[in-house]
């Protein structure tokens, strides 16, 4: 069984967010939970959620096949470009400058050990 969780328009960029995507890719999602909810960056939180939302939907897509949640995994972590806000901010001399805000777009699937 497994099941796809996604979040969309994250204010966190894409980079920041693949460097903690890549700390739980491929474990399990009992020790995936663990390490997010002790990492202190600011994408930590934003996976934990997927994470969570994900094993939630294979429990509940399973029904009443009552899947064991302990022996599901993280099976992908995708991190996306989302949308780039654009916003300037005053410089000297009349002049402005661009900031670029990025947003990132999340994907993560859960698969049983089994496969």
């Amino acid at each position: 069984m497994e099941a796809i969780a996604r979040q969309k328009f994250i204010r966190v960029t894409p980079r920041k967010m693949r460097a903690v995507a890549d700390l739980v890719r491929g474990k399990d999602c009992n020790q995936a939970i663990a390490i997010l909810r002790f990492t202190p960056k600011a994408a930590s939180p934003y996976l934990l959620k997927a994470v969570k939302a994900a094993v939630a939907s294979a429990v509940e897509k399973a029904g009443k096949a009552k899947l064991d949640p302990d022996a599901l995994r993280v099976a992908e972590v995708r991190v996306d470009v989302g949308v780039i806000m654009k916003r300037m901010m005053p410089r000297g001399r009349g002049r402005a400058d661009r900031r670029l805000h990025r947003t990132s777009h999340l994907t993560v699937r859960v698969s049983d050990q089994s496969k």
